[in-house]
């Protein structure tokens, strides 16, 4: 089952159990799936990949809201804002430990034969294609500049 299908069942379900705050975050992933959709032209699908970085996107997008919200004394709406993002990133693949994250880094900068911080650029879009999904850019940035530096 696609992740585009998945999200069409579980909005059902949320409409079903009355859960407002699923429902509002599975109708956000829903609807950046059509906008993808429709900006690639009709009779085109999806890949895992792009559906993937539709969710990192809008996980990021709650997370960066909620925190603007709690410097703006509004606890209200970053509760709000965080609730949806937990459950979007129910959509996403399990986070990779920060061994298992070194790893596959290192694995990346001996493929490329990275040697210094001047080699980042290439490692980092390897390393993102590779790791789509399972570390946030940050933590990758920060693995590739620890080991290249």
């Amino acid at each position: 089952m696609s992740l585009t299908e998945r999200i069409a069942a579980d909005l059902i379900k949320s409409m079903k159990s009355k859960d407002k705050v699923s429902l509002e975050a599975i109708r956000a992933a829903k609807t950046a799936f059509l906008l993808a959709h429709s900006e690639k032209g009709p009779g085109s699908v999806l890949t895992e990949e792009e559906e993937l970085k539709i969710i990192q996107k809008l996980v990021k997008q709650r997370r960066e809201s909620a925190e603007i919200y709690k410097s703006q004394n509004r606890p209200d709406l970053s509760e709000k804002e965080v609730a949806e993002a937990d459950i979007l990133e129910k959509y996403l693949p399990a986070k990779i430990s920060d061994e298992e994250l070194t790893l596959v880094v290192k694995d990346v900068i001996e493929k490329i034969g990275a040697k210094s911080i001047s080699d980042l650029g290439k490692v980092m879009g390897a390393a993102m294609k590779e790791l789509a999904g399972k570390a946030d850019g940050k933590e990758i940035s920060a693995k590739v500049k620890q080991l290249l530096g």
